[in-house]
């Protein structure tokens, strides 16, 4: 007999992650999305997103990562496919900024593998990257590229084998936290649980974050190398240029992707019910972002410029909102790209609260990353 019955509203990462974690714990689960599942529109669906340790500043989620990569180790164990590309990443810093220590310290205390790289070799061993004012270059070793249509595409395929009922194009619009009420298309549906996780829509159906997070319209591009830089670039792990001007990401193309960048500037702009084309006002900050990180890029041939939307918060300190809502509801809400990195993670971490195994108080505290190294094993949930 299942343990009581959880609708999921949206069928992202983090929408699915927890009918993952929840289906396991012995719930019966409904998933609910306004469009097909996977969803296009959705900011999950994209060819690779970045993942790591190095967190900067956010020591909190550095501190998370382990777990991370454990957990999705386990999803990819369910599912019968490893969708992760293992891969280092080399940080270019441009200026003096707080990202170093606060990086090393966490590195240093997670015993992850990491080193400076000599300046004088950036240039023999990177010729794409720009070395006029690089003030520190930084290798670190556990990273990579998860790869999310595929990720997507399998877990709704062994959740729908394993029972897990969906209900594509349908658009909720109302909520009851108290009493476990949707309604969708106009159909009224209840249950026991409900969790809202419904990334840049999320303000579209609870007041609850209104204040915490907003939505951010944000640019990227596919690329095309220059000829002779193809081979190289298919074999470089993941950049990421770091400057007050320069900041950008970069993932090289694996297993049938394209070369990605994108910047880590938030507009926090923008209704996720519109559009999806890129203008050029869209892409200027990152053009010009590029050139200041890369040789001659105006050579790269641009393959597609694409908008997804982020939800962030509205202040500079990027951490997950994870909160009940009323007697039946819970609120999970990423911030800018850790939400497919820690996805899983804080799905289970959804569920356990749900099933009882952690207090919702502490749940949201560790979602928001602000549990230390030394409380998290105790904080762990016993899934």
């Amino acid at each position: 007999m299942a343990r009581g019955s959880v609708i999921v509203v949206g069928a992202g990462i983090a929408g699915l992650s927890t009918a993952w974690a929840l289906n396991r714990r012995g719930f019966d689960v409904s998933v609910f999305e306004q469009g097909p599942i996977p969803n296009p529109r959705a900011t999950s669906h994209d060819e690779h997103r970045i993942t790591r340790y190095a967190y900067g500043a956010l020591e909190g989620y550095a501190y998370l990562m382990p777990q991370a990569f454990a957990m999705y180790e386990r999803m990819f164990a369910d599912i019968g496919a490893d969708h992760f590309a293992r891969s280092k990443v080399v940080y270019f810093l441009r200026e003096e900024i707080s990202w170093h220590e606060p990086t090393i310290r966490a590195l240093t205390r997670l015993g992850a593998g990491f080193r400076d790289i000599p300046l004088a070799e950036v240039a023999q061993r990177f010729p794409m990257v720009r070395t006029d004012g690089l003030t520190r270059a930084v290798e670190t070793d556990d990273g990579g590229m998860l790869f999310p249509i595929r990720i997507l595409t399998d877990l709704t395929v062994t959740l729908g084998a394993r029972g897990v009922r969906f209900f594509a194009d349908s658009r909720v619009s109302e909520v009851d936290p108290e009493a476990g009420k949707v309604v969708a298309n106009g159909r009224e549906h209840r249950a026991d649980h409900v969790v809202i996780a419904a990334g840049a829509w999320v303000n579209k159906l609870t007041p609850l974050l209104a204040d915490v997070v907003v939505p951010s319209r944000q640019a990227v591009m596919y690329l095309a190398p220059p000829p002779e830089l193809a081979r190289l670039w298919s074999e470089v792990p993941v950049l990421i240029d770091m400057g007050l001007r320069s900041g950008t990401y970069t993932l090289p193309p694996r297993r049938g992707t394209r070369l990605k960048i994108g910047d880590h500037v938030f507009t926090r702009s923008g209704d996720a019910d519109g559009d999806r084309l890129a203008t050029g006002a869209d892409v200027e900050r990152l053009e010009s972002a590029a050139r200041l990180a890369y040789r001659d890029f105006d050579r790269y041939q641009v393959l597609e410029r694409k908008i997804c939307f982020y939800t962030v918060t509205r202040d500079d300190s990027e951490r997950f909102a994870v909160r009940p809502w009323g007697a039946k509801a819970w609120v999970v809400s990423a911030c800018s790209g850790h939400g497919f990195k820690l996805g899983p993670l804080i799905g289970d971490g959804v569920a356990a609260a749900i099933a009882g195994e952690r207090s919702a108080e502490e749940t949201s505290r560790w979602a928001a990353g602000q549990l230390d190294l030394a409380e998290l094993g105790a904080a762990e949930p016993a899934a």
